[in-house]
């Protein structure tokens, strides 16, 4: 099993009644076995270039583990789900997630320092 990134966007007409949409991609993702990690809802944004006359779509994210040969079904199945607009299914690196997490934890750690630095010089 690989970790995947779907980035989704569906219709922003759907803005109000979104929940049917990610049912729909839900359904998908059962009928594919594919364990949904994490989702991310990004909310509406609007589009570096218009699609299907469309200025502005609803971002979704989710963190997949998949085998590697359901990505083709998942394709095949957003290409004909109306309420998705442009989708994007990409590997993670097990090497780059690593170095992703020790760079926020390392982050984190400099923040709390200065917190607490900048607590004992108020004080």
């Amino acid at each position: 099993m690989n970790k995947y990134e779907i980035a989704v966007l569906y219709d922003p007409g759907l803005e109000v009644d979104l929940e049917k949409a990610t049912n729909k991609v839900d359904k998908i993702f059962k009928e594919t076995p594919v364990t949904v990690k994490n989702t991310d809802n990004w909310g509406k944004r609007k589009l570096a270039y218009p699609i299907d006359g469309q200025d502005h779509a609803i971002y979704v994210f989710y963190m997949v583990e998949m085998a590697p040969e359901n990505t083709q079904t998942i394709e095949n199945e957003f290409n004909i789900t109306d309420e998705v607009i442009r989708f994007l299914i990409t590997k993670i690196d097990p090497k780059a997630e690593a170095k992703a997490k020790a760079a926020k934890a390392e982050q984190e750690e400099s923040e709390a320092k200065e917190k607490d630095q900048t607590e004992t010089e108020n004080a």
